[in-house]
Formats: C-alpha cells, sequence, structure tokens
C-alpha cells in the first residue's frame, strides 16, 4: 500500500511540473506587448474625446452670451491645428549629429511658440470668467498635461512594489 501512495505521489508530481513547464514555454512564446497594430493611433477617437471633454467643460462653466466669443477664441487656440504625430523620425535618422540636434531644438522651439499662444488665448478667456468660473475651470483643467506623467509615475511605482 505504501508503495503504491508513492507511485501515486511521484506520478502526480511529475504530471504538475511537465503542465507549469509547458505553461511556462508557452508563455515566452507569447509577446508581453501588444503589438504596433493594436494600440495604432486613432485621431478621429482622440478628436471625438477632446470634443466630449470641452463640452462638458462647456455645461459645467454655465456661460453667458457675453462670454461665448472667448470660448470660442480659446478653444480655436488650444485644438492642434496640425495632424498630431511624432516628427519624421526617418529623416532624422539620415542628419548627422550637429543637424540633428538643430532640428530638434527647432522643433522644440515651435512647440514653445505654440504653447505661448495657447497661454495667450487661455489668459484672455479666463479674465471673463466670474471668480466662480474660475474655481470650476481650474478644478476641471488641473490634472490636464500630467497623464503620460503619472501612468509613468505609476509603472515605475508597481516595479519597485
Amino acid at each position: 500500500m505504501n508503495t503504491l501512495r508513492k507511485s501515486l505521489i511521484i506520478g502526480m508530481t511529475v504530471i504538475g511540473l511537465s503542465s507549469a513547464m509547458a505553461a511556462q514555454a508557452q508563455e515566452a512564446t507569447t509577446p508581453h506587448h501588444r503589438t504596433y497594430a493594436a494600440t495604432k493611433f486613432d485621431p478621429a477617437k482622440r478628436a471625438e474625446h477632446i470634443a466630449q471633454r470641452q463640452q462638458k467643460l462647456h455645461d459645467a462653466l454655465k456661460l453667458t452670451a457675453a462670454q461665448e466669443p472667448a470660448w470660442n477664441t480659446y478653444i480655436a487656440a488650444i485644438n492642434p491645428q496640425t495632424p498630431v504625430g511624432r516628427a519624421d523620425r526617418v529623416g532624422f535618422k539620415d542628419l548627422p549629429a550637429p543637424e540633428r540636434m538643430e532640428k530638434m531644438l527647432e522643433l522644440q522651439k515651435e512647440r514653445l511658440a505654440k504653447q505661448e499662444s495657447r497661454l495667450a488665448a487661455l489668459k484672455t478667456f479666463y479674465a471673463v470668467l466670474t471668480p466662480e468660473q474660475q474655481k470650476t475651470f481650474d478644478a476641471a483643467t488641473a490634472h490636464q498635461g500630467r497623464h503620460r506623467h503619472d501612468r509613468v509615475r505609476g509603472d515605475m511605482q508597481k516595479q519597485q512594489g
């Protein structure tokens, strides 16, 4: 009886180990990251999402008819005029290092100019808001620009923990 019990335990152990090894081998062949096609950026969905957020903010502010022109000017200034995307990476590869750095600085200057024009539009719009509307606007826009940073920080905290 004791021999049968030992044989049964050894057999179950071998089956368990072989199934664990098979699962590990299958996991090693499965990619951990989604492919680019599965996560491809959809400009139409992004534009729709932005429009919904802007409408929600518009409704929360309860703008008066006198404030509407300032709102429209603000929205026109903050919406991207050019397609969102990265600079021509292929072109960057072909450039020598000093020219590549000059191109990067040029792109940063363009981004800075866009941010400055957005800031001017924001200040103009903010000035026509009542103090209560300013509080609502501040609360609604407090998280903007931090999405990527928060996600990266959260991922790092998960790895450390």
